[in-house]
């Protein structure tokens, strides 16, 4: 039985997927929510030709305590993968995807098939981990109407599992992220031009449909009992 993914002092993560797919929006957001709910956190992105398809990768340490190292997670306990291909081509930087996996961890795969070898299994079960797949891109399709949320499937159902921050620590960074701090939210929307105005309500729209992508796979990641015995656990979105 794997020891809780839950409440840990520190977390260190890699993220794996391929350009396009906001995998470094995700470590920038992770890391605002941290700062909202008074932790600490460090990113660093990695990727070479900066295009869709690319392989990219991204590395957050998150803790309660403050964090001195930076550069390249070698070993990580949480590892996102999101794109099927990183598992089954091998296209990303990290080869094979669980290289440097510590025990007791946690592995996300955004797939809508079991992409996982025997070999992998063995590894896995060694190393005491559990695996999550779901189709993070359908959900964001059904829900935001686009894959470009993928990403807020991903994360969503990270913090959903680790109860990292709160919610409302992820719809701020996440606001932050999409509105900045040049829009004025309270009230504010009538003193604009029509042009900024249209502009702050379509920002708005895509706002309101990424948290719901979140809330969604929180409400999917809470229905995941990660005491169980079961290495793999696939989900129907």
């Amino acid at each position: 039985m794997a020891a809780s993914i839950e409440n840990r002092k520190r977390y260190n993560m890699r993220i794996s997927g391929l350009g396009g797919q906001g995998v470094v929006t995700t470590a920038h957001i992770l890391g605002s929510c941290m700062d909202n709910s008074g932790k600490y956190a460090s990113l660093v992105p990695f990727f070479g030709s900066e295009k869709r398809m690319a392989p990219v990768e991204a590395y957050v340490r998150a803790s309660t305590e403050p964090i001195y190292e930076v550069g390249e997670v070698v070993y990580p306990d949480i590892i996102m993968i999101y794109h099927s291909q990183v598992v089954t081509h091998g296209k990303s930087y990290t080869m094979p995807f669980y290289t440097g996996l510590k025990k007791d961890s946690l592995v996300i795969i955004n797939t809508s098939v079991d992409v996982l070898e025997d070999e992998d299994i063995e590894v896995l079960t060694r190393l005491n981990a559990k695996v999550v797949q779901f189709d993070a891109t359908e959900l964001a399709i059904k829900i935001a109407g686009t894959e470009l949320a993928t990403n807020m499937a991903m994360m969503g159902m990270l913090l959903g599992l680790t109860k990292l921050v709160t919610e409302d620590d992820i719809e701020k960074a996440v606001r932050e992220r999409f509105l900045g701090n040049s829009f004025v939210t309270s009230g504010g929307t009538a003193s604009l031009d029509s042009a900024i105005e249209k502009k702050f309500k379509k920002k708005e729209e895509l706002l309101a449909k990424n948290m719901e992508v979140i809330n969604k796979t929180f409400e999917l990641a809470n229905s995941i009992d990660l005491s169980s015995d079961k290495l793999v656990i696939d989900l129907e979105v």
